[in-house]
């Protein structure tokens, strides 16, 4: 997730694709809709399983990228530019307190591997 202004921008890291292997369906969450924080936002189906998405932050969607929905792949090729999957308005900003930042993430999915 990365965050731009009050907006989440939401998907899967590089490590998290790579461990789904192809990734060949999305199911995104509908326009409008709201996501609580911790739950299943999102489905993502690869030939070795199917995954959902939690997500990070409550909030509102405001957006799905129709890119990933018709050409799932986009999420392999470009997880963190083209693969993003929904953007969600945020309702409560200091939730972010909570989430891991880049470099503990890394540090954690090392430890994964």
């Amino acid at each position: 997730m990365r965050v731009e202004g009050d907006v989440a921008v939401v998907g899967i890291t590089d490590f998290a694709q790579h461990a789904l292997g192809d990734i060949v369906f999305a199911e995104l969450p509908a326009v409008g809709g709201r996501v609580e924080k911790g739950k299943s936002a999102a489905v993502v189906e690869s030939v070795k399983s199917v995954s959902d998405v939690y997500a990070p932050v409550c909030g509102e969607v405001t957006e799905a990228n129709k890119a990933v929905a018709e050409a799932p792949e986009v999420l392999n090729k470009s997880p963190y530019k083209d693969g993003w999957m929904f953007k969600v308005k945020m309702e409560d900003k200091s939730e972010l307190n909570d989430l891991m930042d880049a470099a503990a993430y890394a540090k954690f999915a090392g430890a994964k591997k």
